[in-house]
């Protein structure tokens, strides 16, 4: 499919747009353009899918939804969400929204009615209420929220009315936007019939619509990754796994993670799987700010191209943007224009030529993994598809090193260069991927 083979750059619209952290409710801001007028970059850098984070309208950060049929005014309208899908697929990039459906913010229209009539609405079963208590906000009843968060008000996903509401704004997103695919926030908290469910909906519309989960505990989630359900998860244990590798010296605990997750024996969880595969996204610590020795990065991003699967780089982490979590996520969501985006050349034009590499190059999309060789700064693994085979090495390490695989010839698919393959030289702090000729 499309995504297996898309390296993917993720947007979080509030943020990269410049919004305000509040959403007044007052006039139309028309600032997706400042997202429109960099689709050239995007294009350039060779990024073939773009993954939106919630710009539909909300209070605050997206994620406290309080209309999904409108976008956020603080971004727009919808006339020009619209444009911009257009202009992303003119450009022959797909577009994937935030798909929101475990909970909403407490002007959701459906909530206010409850707070207005409490037992005489017909939206009580939209929520899990208690008339019987009260919330901290003294709404005279309680409700559930997202884990623990009461600003964040959980859906009853069990009310038909609520999944016909659903069912509806994902029909219309396909409709009136033409998006490609959808990332369901917090996936690890819905039903799986919700996947089923899904599914049914956007297959009425598009055969080849991307169904990504956002699961973050590393729990296994394979029996949901089928044709009926979900195409795709995010990978955090890899996420975890690689910065922590790197800034530890101890390539094993990457390689631990791979070989549980893709390896070939009956016992790893999603060999032939694609998952999402990141190395910072909107809730983490910028890859730049996590990695102790930036010599690393190089070896970071070509792991994360050559794993196993479904590359997406965070907007401005290709120029190594930097930001901690600490007490909120706003130093994580930064407006696009007040990056620098000549602070790292050289890592810039890597990714560049890691999305080139890996949106031509089937073994890396399809392929199987193999462990090679491993040590504690220096590894090699090996991706295969129908005789197809690339070897990716590399050193983490300050010294030279050489790593033997006994191969004939190959070609390095980052530098052109053709080369005997016994022995892949690797200089200090080095990647190299070299497709067996």
């Amino acid at each position: 499919m499309w995504f297996d083979e898309s390296p993917f750059y993720q947007i979080y619209p509030l943020g990269y747009c410049g919004a305000e952290r509040e959403n007044d409710f007052g006039e139309i801001r028309h600032r997706l353009s400042a997202i429109e007028e960099n689709i050239p970059y995007m294009k350039e850098m060779g990024f073939r899918a773009v993954l939106f984070n919630p710009l539909f309208e909300s209070e605050r950060h997206g994620y406290d939804t309080v209309d999904f049929f409108n976008v956020d005014r603080r971004l727009g309208d919808n006339a020009d969400f619209r444009r911009l899908v257009q202009k992303f697929h003119e450009a022959g990039i797909r577009v994937v929204l935030d798909g929101v459906f475990n909970h909403v913010g407490r002007r959701f229209f459906a909530f206010e009615e409850v707070r207005a009539l409490r037992e005489g609405s017909d939206k009580k079963d939209w929520f899990h209420i208690n008339f019987n208590g009260n919330s901290p906000y003294g709404d005279g009843f309680r409700y559930e929220g997202w884990e623990g968060h009461m600003e964040l008000v959980k859906l009853n996903l069990s009310c038909p009315a609520v999944t016909d509401y659903i069912r509806r704004a994902v029909e219309f997103w396909i409709d009136e936007f033409g998006i490609d695919g959808l990332r369901l926030d917090v996936a690890y908290l819905l039903p799986e019939w919700f996947f089923e469910f899904l599914r049914r909906t956007v297959r009425g519309k598009r055969e080849d619509f991307f169904l990504m989960g956002e699961v973050i505990h590393c729990q296994n989630f394979a029996k949901n990754l089928t044709p009926e359900r979900l195409d795709s998860i995010t990978d955090y244990e890899c996420y975890k796994g690689l910065t922590s590798a790197l800034n530890s010296d101890n390539l094993f605990e990457i390689e631990h993670s791979l070989e549980r997750l893709f390896g070939r024996h009956p016992w790893c969880l999603y060999t032939g799987k694609n998952l999402f595969s990141f190395a910072d996204n909107h809730d983490v610590p910028r890859a730049f700010t996590a990695l102790q020795d930036k010599r690393k990065l190089p070896a970071l991003y070509a792991i994360l191209y050559s794993m196993p699967g479904i590359p997406c780089v965070y907007y401005g982490s290709e120029c190594g943007a930097e930001g901690d979590k600490g007490n909120s996520d706003y130093d994580l969501r930064p407006a696009f224009s007040s990056l620098d985006r000549e602070k790292c050349p050289a890592l810039t034009a890597l990714i560049r030529r890691l999305n080139a590499v890996r949106a031509r190059e089937g073994a890396l999309a399809y392929g199987g993994y193999e462990k090679c060789v491993l040590s504690n700064k220096y590894m090699c693994f090996k991706r295969e598809r129908d005789g197809e085979r690339i070897y990716c090495a590399f050193n983490i390490s300050d010294g030279d090193v050489t790593v033997r695989v006994e191969e004939a010839e190959g070609t390095d698919l980052l530098t052109g260069e053709v080369r005997n393959l016994n022995d892949i030289y690797l200089p200090p702090f080095s990647v190299k991927l070299f497709k067996k000729n």
